[in-house]
Parts: structure tokens; sequence; C-alpha cells
């Protein structure tokens, strides 16, 4: 009964339009109130709450937001963008081409896919417009790409899975997610590829070697951000979290100092943006842990366990599950709790398969960023159609085979264990 009254009061409050946040707080309270006595169970909520934010690996969470942040207003998104174009603006169809891999290169430097969406798309879908690009193919694509700066770090949703996993390394995480965010980056080109084929889009003008040069030296500054968080937590000379106060520090001399497109007069409305987005996620993430202990209290993950593995002895047929209700799940429900809550509900299945916790969380994660550009909650998909002006309604046409390709994609990383642990086994994070 007290599952009954979680699931149903979470689902009344979602339906009447309370914050996922509070949404996830009050059924997590009600379940409790229904199981214990009413000052034990505020007490255990409060506990749980405080006690999952209790993490020093949470701490990197703030200074990726803030450095994201800075990154998406120091003219980073402009100088990406030229840069792509100069590499391939002159194939048919190059523009789209520049859209997928600019928002690849901005959301692997801020983390966010909604960042990238925002910063790249407000340059993007107005230029492509203007080549005679359908509009909704441009807010369809720019959503999608986005996703894949979720998987390349720093990702701030590996670090909330590290944290959900019980002690996943977010270093191995981190490396893990390049191979398959640059399999969904090219899944992604091979479908603009294809439109551009049957719909003719035109080709940009050849550049020559001098200029391809000049653009890649104004975008290289931007780019050395990767090699640095990367490299720092690969050659073991900074934590991730330290990473985080690098990549601050890097990204606050860059863009105010050396490409001086942040006057100073704005850093306390970039710090202020950067404490709400961060106190929203760890509102999400407290209530969240408060939720999983609920489950957990109730032997949840347990039941689920053992019903999928009566269910079918097959492992492909159980990730399969695994992932067709994670997709139901990421269309309902933003990334964030969907990690904490069902993390410790899959995990013990994925390892009784013997997957391992890094292989499942690249692709729990690689999964409900599909959830981002699909109705009725895609967060992405809201931005770029208010930046291509348009409806969900009108890109769901294009959108589909792009879909497919995200699927393709997920198909492989599911069964390929060697894309998310081929890096990390190589550069000796994990056996």
């Amino acid at each position: 009964m007290s599952i009954i009254v979680l699931i149903l009061s979470f689902a009344l409050l979602l339906a009447l339009g309370i914050p996922v946040a509070f949404a996830i707080g009050i059924s997590t309270l009600l379940t409790m109130l229904f199981s214990i006595d009413t000052l034990p169970a505020l007490t255990t909520v409060a506990q749980r709450m405080a006690g999952g934010l209790d993490s020093f690996s949470l701490l990197a969470i703030p200074l990726f937001v803030l450095s994201g942040q800075l990154m998406g207003q120091g003219g980073i998104a402009r100088r990406l963008i030229e840069f792509a174009k100069a590499l391939v603006g002159m194939l048919p169809g190059g523009m789209a081409f520049v859209n997928v891999i600019s928002c690849t290169l901005f959301g692997a430097i801020s983390g966010s896919a909604v960042a990238a969406t925002s910063a790249i798309g407000s340059f993007m879908v107005p230029a492509m417009n203007k080549e005679g690009y359908p509009k909704e193919f441009n807010a369809a694509l720019t959503a999608t790409s986005a996703t894949t700066g979720l998987l390349i770090p720093p990702s701030n949703i590996l670090i909330v899975y590290a944290v959900a996993s019980g002690g996943v390394s977010i270093a191995a995480l981190f490396i893990a997610g390049y191979l398959p965010g640059i399999l969904l980056a090219l899944g992604l080109m091979v479908v603009s590829a294809v439109y551009a084929r049957i719909y003719k889009f035109p080709a940009g003008e050849r550049v020559g070697l001098a200029e391809i040069m000049r653009k890649t030296l104004a975008a290289l500054p931007s780019l050395f951000l990767i090699i640095l968080v990367i490299g720092g937590i690969i050659g073991g000379i900074f934590t991730a979290t330290e990473a985080g106060a690098i990549a601050v520090l890097y990204a606050l001399g860059l863009s105010v100092f050396i490409y001086r497109e942040v006057p100073l007069s704005s850093l306390p409305d970039i710090f202020l943006r950067s404490a709400e987005t961060t106190a929203i996620v760890m509102l999400l993430i407290a209530t969240s842990m408060a939720m999983s202990w609920v489950l957990a209290y109730e032997n949840i993950p347990q039941i689920v366990a053992s019903g999928l593995l009566e269910l079918s002895d097959n492992p492909l047929v159980i990730l399969l599950l695994i992932n067709i209700v994670l997709l139901m799940v990421g269309a309902f429900m933003d990334m964030t709790p969907a990690v904490l809550i069902f993390t410790p509900i899959f995990l013990p299945v994925a390892v009784a398969l013997d997957m391992s916790p890094l292989h499942f969380g690249i692709m729990m994660v690689l999964n409900l960023s599909i959830g981002l550009c699909t109705p009725p909650v895609g967060t992405v998909l809201f931005v770029a159609c208010a930046i291509g002006r348009t409806t969900i309604h009108n890109i769901v046409r294009p959108l589909l085979p792009m879909y497919v390709a995200m699927f393709a994609a997920l198909v492989l990383v599911t069964y390929v264990p060697a894309i998310s642990e081929g890096l990390p086994r190589f550069f000796g994070l994990i056996d």
C-alpha cells in the first residue's frame, strides 16, 4: 500500500503542475507518514535529504555549472561555430554538420544540453533558416545534437550517477562517455547527410587553409578546456571536483580577460544564475535521495530485480526491458531524479547480468538523454522550439529519423560494452 501511495501521489502532484522536486519530496513524505508515525517520518525525510547532499563529489556540480555559464556568455559558441564551419561548411548540407559538431563541442565544454541548445541554437537556427534549411529540421537537429554534451565530459549528470551508484569513479565515467557521445553525434550527422541528399541542401563556400588555421587558432583556447580538465584527471593531477574549480578559473580568465566578451559588471548576474541552477539541482538530488531510501526501505529494488530475472534468463531481453522502461521514464521525468531514483532499482539487475556499473551508467544517461528530446516533458525540445519559432507538433516529423539514430546508438552502447569501457580500460581507470 505504501508504494501505491507513493506512485499515486507523485503522479497526481505532477498532473497538478507541481514542480518535480516538490512532487518527489511531498510524495515521499506522504509515503513515510503512511508507513510510520508523523514525527519519525518528518525526521527521517529531513535526515535523508541532508544526507543525500553530504557528498564531496557533488561539489563539482556548482563549479561546472558556473564554468558553463561563463563559457555560454564568453563568445565560445560563436568561435566553435566558425571553427566547425571552416572544417565542414563546404559540404552539401554543411550547415547541418556544423550544427552537430558545434553542439557536441560546446556540450563538451559546458556540460549542459540546455546551454548548448540555447547558445548554439541562437546562432545556428537563424543562419540555417536564412540559407533555406527547413526551420523544423533545424530546431530538431539542434535539440538532439545538444544531448551529446551529457555524455562527453564534463557532465553533471554523470557526477549524479556516480553518487547514486555508490562509488563509480567519476574520472572513469568521464572518459567512458567520449565514444558513446561521438557515436551519437556521428549518427545524427548520417541523418543530416541523408536529408541533405534528399532535399538538396546547399553547400557553403570553400575556405582556404589560411582561413581554417585562423578559425582553429581562435577556437583553440576554448577547446583547450577539454584537454585541461580531462588531461588533469587522467594524469592524476587533480580530482574531478578539483577539475571543476580549474574549469571555473580558466573560463573566467578566458571570457573576461582574453576574449573580453564578459564585462566585470556581468559577473554578479552570472553568479546569481549559477546559484539558482545549482539550488534547483541540489533540491532535486535531496528529495530524490529521500525517495530512493523509501524505495529501498520497501525492498522495491529486490522485488524488481527478482521479477525481471524470473521473467527471463536472457540478458538481451532484460536489458531491452530496462531500456524500454527508462525511455518511458525519460519522457515524463527530468534526468536528475530519474537517475537517482532508478539507479538503485535497475543497477542490481544489471550487475546480476555481469554488466559493470560504469557500462550501465553510460547506457542509462544515453537512454534518458533521448527523453530530453521527447514530448511531453522534453526540456531541450521546448528550448529548441522557442529558438526556432516553431511548435513541437511541427518538428515531430524531422525528429523521427533522428530518434532512429539515437536508438541505434543506444542499442550499440547497451550490447557492446567495449564502447563504454574501452577508453577507461586503456587509461587504467578500470580493470
